[in-house]
């Protein structure tokens, strides 16, 4: 799950292209290979530190880094942005965050990431109910139902070893997608003006906040004892406020100054692929034909109803 979509409701799609193909290239890679790899890092991440403390420190460490930025180059915030910077910090790292990182104390990476992103159909279908008008096309028809099939055979089970708790992780890593959504949702209708890099920043750090308040106040303390955290969680987390956040959200944010949103948003069809091979391949998790199935089903359907609402966008402009 990227850290960054608020932006997308704050960034204009027409900037001047960039002429360096290999600054190009290296962060597209960044957007689909990082992100998608944040799953399994995650998943070491809190094997040995709370969860909730793992995502409180991870977006304070970024946050804190992006403010100082956004500082430097005169930003300020205002009064309407710190308001909705503790909104979207709820929905998006609070709720959103802090059931992926819980949620993957017991789910494999590479199925939370194939749960997460059934996302988009989500937002659609928010989006159809907040502004109570209901139009389809064959896309998005197909896509949704598509995404249905493929989340029904993800919690009917996959092929992998029953593990206590799965069941309840998944359907929580589903609320953190809802929860996502309804940011995304109130984002786009909070009308902001501002740079995305500020507002992000601010989004971050009220989250972070949250969660380590709310992390203290469920007793996740009593568990945090550092001589107990290894060397793989420590990496894990240095490597989410690196790079998934830090230098992902970077590329995410040049890109999105430089090309469609449409286009930069490729990264959620690739990240649940790039997060399953990486969960088979070096987080021992299966790969079985349930599973395979389920992650086409889900990728092509996210594809379709991106797809779909773009046509229904620009039939709505003709109009």
């Amino acid at each position: 799950m990227a850290t960054t979509a608020p932006i997308e409701a704050f960034t204009a799609a027409n900037a001047k292209l960039p002429a360096n193909r290999l600054l190009v290239v290296l962060a597209f890679l960044a957007i689909y290979v990082i992100w998608g790899s944040t799953y399994l890092a995650i998943r070491y991440a809190v094997e040995t530190i709370p969860p909730l403390y793992t995502a409180g420190m991870r977006h304070l460490t970024a946050g804190t880094v992006l403010l100082a930025w956004a500082l430097a180059k005169g930003l300020r915030p205002t009064r309407e942005q710190v308001r909705a910077s503790v909104v979207i910090g709820f929905f998006f790292f609070l709720v959103g965050h802090g059931l992926l990182h819980w949620a993957e104390k017991v789910v494999p990476s590479g199925l939370a990431s194939l749960l997460i992103a059934v996302e988009p159909i989500i937002v659609f279908l928010l989006s159809s109910a907040a502004a109570r008008t209901w139009r389809f096309n064959g896309m998005l028809l197909a896509g949704i139902l598509l995404g249905l099939g493929g989340l029904g055979m993800l919690l009917r089970g996959t092929g992998l070893e029953p593990v206590p708790g799965l069941t309840l992780g998944s359907v929580m890593i589903l609320v953190s997608a809802f929860s996502w959504s309804v940011g995304i949702i109130y984002s786009r209708r909070s009308h902001l003006s501002g740079s995305p890099l500020l507002l992000s920043a601010l989004s971050l750090l009220s989250g972070a906040v949250m969660l380590l308040l709310t992390a203290t106040m469920t007793g996740e303390a009593k568990e945090f004892h550092l001589s107990q955290v290894t060397l793989r969680s420590w990496l894990a987390l240095g490597y989410l406020i690196l790079f998934g956040s830090v230098i992902a959200f970077t590329a995410y944010n040049w890109l999105l100054e430089h090309y469609s949103p449409t286009l930069v948003a490729t990264h959620t069809y690739v990240n649940p692929v790039v997060a399953v091979l990486l969960g088979w391949a070096y987080g021992g998790e299966a790969l079985t034909m349930k599973v395979a199935l389920a992650a086409t089903l889900v990728v092509v359907a996210v594809v379709l109803v991106d797809r779909g609402t773009t046509r229904l966008q620009e039939q709505q402009e003709l109009t």
